[in-house]
């Protein structure tokens, strides 16, 4: 899980209420038991007390009132931690029989501390006991009219609450850290499967942007199936957009180059010697490479809006080499090219075999003899795609100057104008790079003329 997503802040809420649900469910049934544990306890000593109030109202002929013993050793032996108390109330000078474990010390009374009455009219509480040991108390007034009041008391030690809370927490703890770890796992599982439709739409994406789909296709979750439709939809609107731009374009190519041809065929007419009519072939030539170029950067433009196009360059490359060898003919020309199976470029195939079309044309007008094609991949962090391709055009010709190479790139600039074209080859390859994230390079080629190097987004 990635920081800030979607399945990491799914599954910390989930866990930080796991984590709250668990602790306070656990300190509610340790309160429980506790409160369970403690009343076993007073029953036990509520057992003990009954004992010594049915004595105390009740003697046996010819016995001093108070037991000496409940049948339990503990109160014999001194500073056990169970102890029985009988006070007289109400008597000048008041009696108290005790324990022989309680030996020399006192019980303290719970009337007095403000400790109430519970419903069977008996009290309890923890109080501190001989040498500050901790007990627990229960204790109940017990009225025999003419023989007066009295006040009965047995304590424990509550060591066996403390022991049995604390292996019950333990045990507790030990069950609740087991179902927290399988609760978690099953949280990141639920957040792993709930999310995988999204995944899904992710990976479609990528498939569609790198050539190998063109839609999202499979069945997804009611909840996102409207996103995957509207998705298709756009996508579908995309391609019908940049087909009607594609029309558009050509029309108007059409349109207005037409009218150009007539106004130059017009002047033609007139000859050389009329200052008008050249001045019309100029300025109309001007016009129309200046509508070739930017009809052919707004057709472009409208190509590279379409998604998930992808071009095996080799054919591409080949198929090229292969015409300009057929084209000179004439001069021996021979052209190398190397390039490896797997190269895939990201974009149209008429886009590339437009730039590389002219990055070789424009070497085969100017080689000796050899001109050489060299792909392969190259790491290009800067483009859209992520991976990039390499392409370099080499040939044995003149060369340039970096003064020339630099004017060379620019727009309709022309070096010779004795060399057949319109100089805008290397202009729309340098513009048409660069809306796919790519660039143009020129350096020399290391066989003596000039090299152009291409790097284009791939796959």
């Amino acid at each position: 899980m990635r920081a800030n997503s979607l399945a990491l802040r799914l599954f910390l809420s989930a866990t930080a209420w796991t984590v709250i649900i668990l602790l306070a469910t656990g300190i509610s049934l340790s309160s429980l038991y506790r409160q369970a544990v403690e009343r076993s306890f007073d029953r036990r000593l509520g057992v003990y007390l009954r004992t010594l109030v049915a004595e105390v109202a009740a003697p046996e002929e010819g016995t001093e009132r108070g037991p000496l013993s409940l049948g339990e050793p503990l109160f014999e032996l001194p500073l056990s931690g169970w102890y029985w108390q009988i006070t007289r109330l109400g008597a000048p000078k008041p009696e108290t029989r005790s324990s022989r474990s309680l030996w020399d010390s006192t019980l303290p009374h719970l009337a007095e501390q403000g400790v109430q009455a519970g419903p069977d009219g008996s009290r309890r509480s923890y109080v501190p006991g001989p040498e500050d040991q901790r007990l627990r108390l229960v204790e109940r007034t017990v009225d025999l009219g003419d023989e007066g009041r009295f006040l009965v008391a047995v304590a424990g030690d509550p060591q066996e609450i403390d022991e049995e809370t604390r292996s019950f927490d333990n045990a507790l703890a030990i069950t609740f850290v087991m179902l927290a770890a399988v609760l978690l796992l099953i949280t990141m599982f639920q957040v792993r499967f709930g999310l995988a439709p999204l995944k899904r739409i992710s990976e479609s994406l990528a498939a569609i942007r790198a050539g190998r789909s063109e839609r999202l296709e499979g069945d997804f979750p009611h909840e996102i199936a409207p996103l995957a439709r509207e998705t298709n939809a756009l996508i579908e609107a995309n391609r019908e957009i940049v087909e009607r731009a594609r029309t558009h374009v050509g029309n108007l190519a059409h349109a207005l180059k037409t009218p150009l041809s007539v106004v130059v065929n017009e002047a033609a007419t007139r000859g050389d010697d009329d200052p008008l009519a050249r001045k019309v072939r100029e300025q109309a030539a001007i016009m129309r490479d200046q509508v070739t170029r930017h009809l052919e950067r707004a057709r472009l433009s409208a190509r590279l809006t379409v998604v998930g196009t992808v071009t095996e360059v080799k054919p591409v490359v080949t198929a090229l080499a292969r015409t300009m060898e057929k084209l000179h003919h004439d001069r021996g020309l021979v052209i190398d090219a190397d390039v490896p199976e797997t190269l895939r470029f990201v974009g149209e195939r008429q886009d590339l075999e437009e730039m590389v079309g002219n990055l070789v044309d424009n070497a085969c007008k100017w080689a000796e003899g050899r001109v050489s094609i060299e792909a392969g991949p190259a790491p290009s962090p800067g483009l859209r795609a992520g991976a990039g391709l390499r392409i370099v055009v080499d040939d044995d010709g003149p060369g340039l100057s970096a003064a020339e190479r630099e004017q060379a790139a620019r727009r309709g600039k022309r070096l010779d104008e004795t060399k057949p074209g319109s100089g805008l080859g290397l202009s729309i390859v340098t513009e048409l790079a660069g809306l796919y994230g790519g660039k143009l390079t020129l350096a020399a080629a290391p066989i003596g003329g000039l090299r152009a190097e291409l790097v284009l987004p791939a796959v």
